[in-house]
């Protein structure tokens, strides 16, 4: 379509990257049309559950002070506790972010004397601090629970041998990260992650495996929660809040875990019976509601960077071929010359803030400085088009988002387009 090409051309797309774009796109008619299919199961199932928890416009109204009896608060949680086939669900306004969600799941369920296992490497930056694998005042550590991780064998896989040995009388959660995190490993499909929570269990029946299930909601047709993790985590600003949620993060399963987290969120003896929902449930039903479509979008986007990428000699993980179990795709960049303009492409094709140039900071919570471009109408966003990554070897970004796959086309190509600007790729 001629008018097409002429609009790309002036958003900056020039007439080579787009053909390269579009060719990579005719050999990938298959793969979206099985990720759609996948939507199509998942948008069934929130509806289901919407349905039979009986969603009504009472649902929407909005609540403050202390939020006693806020129908759709307690409402919007039995239909998580559905979609996510768990006992009970902590959905709320008051979880900051996933790292919040994460250390609320693990400050409620860990005592002092008690041990916390990684049986996956190292967990991701921001949790570090949380656990106290790098210093930080009221840290796990420092209230007395212990820590021990098993790394991955060198071709990503669990070292089953080693995680056995690492389990003791003291392990009282295993905790997996089911995505990357900054870090070039495989993301583990549900599968795996079910398998090694049968093997954590066959060692130690009663330990809690708690998953962090960040990027990963609704990319398969089924979550860590069916394959016996105890807890699943994670923050309404990524998948399921479908890019409507203005803040939040959820703690699914068992009501034993779950009514631990409540208390700790809020106090003990008061739980999920406090917490006003201040206004914003439209937004936390209508963003559950689009999640499914939502996450397709953004999957597509990282099927086609990785098919962009690898032909032109960069490392991509997962691999253009490989099945996928998140929305993020890493791409191995090589230098921080080249992470600088992959992210000011995504900047570029932004709604919001498409003028502005990312730049490596000193974030909080991270031991390096990292480089990140988001224009989101959602302040920190990862369910948008956003691409971010720590400054060091292998210089690699990870991408992720688009609240509709013809977004993150364009961030993609625009992304392409820069580092052909600055003579790092020739087409």
């Amino acid at each position: 379509m001629t008018e097409l090409l002429e609009l790309y051309q002036e958003l900056g797309i020039s007439p080579a990257v787009h053909a390269y774009g579009e060719a990579t796109l005719e050999k990938l008619k298959e793969r979206f049309d099985a990720i759609d299919k996948i939507a199509e199961y998942n948008q069934a199932k929130v509806i289901k559950a919407m349905q039979r928890n009986r969603v009504s416009a009472a649902c929407f109204a909005a609540t403050t002070g202390y939020g006693y009896d806020d129908v759709g608060r307690d409402t919007l949680e039995r239909v998580y506790a559905d979609v996510f086939h768990t006992e009970a669900a902590l959905v709320r306004p008051q979880i900051t972010c996933g790292t919040h969600a994460l250390t609320v799941a693990l400050a409620a369920n860990l005592l002092p004397g008690d041990e916390l296992l990684s049986p996956v490497g190292a967990p991701y930056d921001t949790l570090q601090e949380v656990i106290g694998i790098r210093e930080s005042p009221c840290s796990l550590k420092e209230y007395g629970v212990s820590y021990r991780q098993v790394n991955l064998l060198p071709d990503g896989t669990f070292d089953y041998e080693k995680i056995r040995q690492a389990i003791n009388e003291k392990t009282k959660v295993v905790t997996i990260q089911r995505s990357k995190g900054y870090d070039t490993r495989p993301t583990f499909s549900v599968g795996q992650i079910g398998e090694l929570i049968a093997f954590v269990k066959s060692v130690k029946p009663d330990v809690i495996c708690m998953v962090d299930n960040c990027y990963g909601e609704f990319v398969e047709t089924i979550e860590p929660s069916d394959v016996g993790a105890d807890m699943i985590v994670g923050s309404l600003i990524k998948n399921p809040g479908g890019g409507l949620a203005p803040i939040g993060g959820y703690i699914c399963g068992t009501e034993a875990c779950v009514t631990r987290c409540a208390f700790r969120l809020s106090a003990p003896g008061l739980g999920q019976e406090v917490g006003a929902n201040l206004g914003i449930m439209p937004a936390f039903y209508q963003g559950l509601f689009l999640a499914p479509t939502v996450v397709a979008g953004a999957e597509k986007g990282a099927v086609f960077a990785a098919n962009l990428y690898e032909p032109l000699g960069y490392h991509c993980v997962p691999n253009a071929a490989e099945s996928r179990h998140d929305i993020i795709q890493a791409v191995e960049l090589g230098s921080e010359e080249a992470m600088v303009a992959f992210c000011a492409g995504i900047q570029a094709a932004a709604p919001v803030d498409s003028f502005a140039a990312p730049m490596p900071w000193d974030m909080p919570g991270y031991d390096s400085k990292v480089i990140m471009a988001a224009g989101a109408f959602v302040q920190g966003s990862s369910i948008e088009l956003s691409a971010d990554g720590p400054i060091r070897a292998p210089y690699a970004v990870y991408f992720q988002g688009g609240l509709t796959w013809y977004h993150a086309k364009l961030g993609i190509l625009m992304s392409l387009q820069k580092l052909c600007d600055a003579g790092i790729v020739k087409l």
